[in-house]
């Protein structure tokens, strides 16, 4: 599956599926109705549609994500940086950054993670 990006409703139904899964698809429809306020007929047009994009599998009534969470999201931020920072990540911290505040634990998580993006980098030109 190519395209994982989803509308803001079918983010809040997947976020649904992602917490409750393995789940029968009666109580994915009732948790629809009580969290997302949709009607059984609305959760179900959904729950097929997702299926039928490779989401989700609904096998014996019982609904699993086919597709994580974190791919879903590494989609859609890789997206915005395309789309909107012409592929830039420079840019995207810069502009994210602009007029925000990161308290120094936040510093801290965030060179860690680009220490560990360039090591694993660096590891793998070296094979």
């Amino acid at each position: 599956m190519e395209d994982k990006r989803l509308f803001d409703g079918e983010y809040r139904f997947m976020n649904l599926v992602w917490e409750m899964e393995p789940v029968n698809s009666t109580e994915l429809s009732k948790a629809c109705f009580s969290r997302l306020g949709w009607k059984k007929s609305t959760s179900y047009t959904v729950l097929k549609k997702m299926a039928e994009r490779g989401f989700v599998k609904n096998e014996s009534a019982v609904v699993t994500a086919l597709v994580s969470r974190e791919e879903v999201q590494r989609y859609e931020s890789e997206s915005i940086v395309d789309k909107s920072f012409g592929g830039s990540l420079p840019a995207f911290v810069t502009a994210f950054l602009k007029d925000r505040k990161l308290s120094g634990k936040e510093a801290d998580e965030i060179r860690a993670m680009i220490e560990k993006a360039v090591e694993e980098q660096n590891d793998g030109s070296n094979d």
